[in-house]
């Protein structure tokens, strides 16, 4: 049974596997008490081979982790993923400023359509978007599905728990996609109406939108469309 005196101390963190560690780490230094309930389970699908092309375009820490190093110059969507490919033994990396539009931008203005094709890495069924963008500004786009996000069947007992209790002061969501699933694992356990003492820290609108069926204290961005940025929304706990 809840206890309305009983500190809300609890976050819950949607984003999956390996990048749910880093912000629970980060909200674990704040003084919050992390919870992992990841809405998506990532998995490596990597070719044999890719294409020939004048850059790799990576939409997605995802994207750059499944990759080995090519002798590509590399265009990423935002600086965790440019850091990834960094990591990864890419060399020549640039970081657009954290969504696909301004991934669309930055290509625009580093590379040449008449130079050959660009190879754009992402996960089953992602991507579209940014390809067409692309191709409208005369660019020939190859796309190369390098990962699939699988829904999770389920949230963990720890989180279903954390919700129940009334522990649970925010939820952390970093994809429109997530977002859907995370209100279905709710309806599903029938916690949709749990959710309204939380806050909701999202990366943009579009996840915002998706979050609505249910209801919320507040929903919260960053200035940047950056996952490291979300725990600092929240600062320390008040007591």
């Amino acid at each position: 049974m809840r206890s309305d005196t009983a500190p809300r101390r609890a976050v819950l963190v949607t984003r999956p596997a390996p990048g749910d560690a880093e912000t629970a780490a980060a909200l674990a230094a704040l003084g919050w008490d992390p919870v992992l309930a990841p809405a998506l389970v990532l998995r490596e699908t990597p070719p044999a081979t890719l294409p020939r092309a004048q850059a790799l375009l990576l939409a997605s820490r995802a994207a750059a982790r499944a990759l080995a190093p090519v002798p590509l110059p590399v265009l990423a969507v935002g600086a965790g993923t440019a850091a990834e490919a960094r990591a990864r033994g890419f060399a020549d990396v640039t970081a657009a400023e954290g969504d696909a539009a301004a991934l669309a931008r930055l290509v625009a203005a580093r590379r040449d359509p008449t130079a050959g094709p660009l190879l754009l890495a992402v996960g089953r069924g992602y991507g579209t978007e940014l390809a067409a963008a692309l191709r409208a500004r005369g660019f020939r786009v190859i796309r190369r599905v390098v990962y699939q996000a699988i829904p999770a069947a389920v949230l963990p007992d720890a989180a279903l728990g954390a919700i129940r209790a009334g522990h649970v002061a925010a939820v952390l969501v970093t994809s429109p996609r997530g977002a859907r699933i995370l209100v279905a694992l709710l309806r599903r356990a029938g916690l949709a109406e749990g959710t309204r003492g939380m806050r909701a820290l999202v990366l943009s609108p579009r996840i915002a939108a998706a979050l609505k069926p249910l209801a919320f204290a507040a929903v919260d961005f960053p200035a940047r469309p950056d996952p490291a940025l979300l725990p600092a929304l929240l600062g320390p706990p008040s007591s």
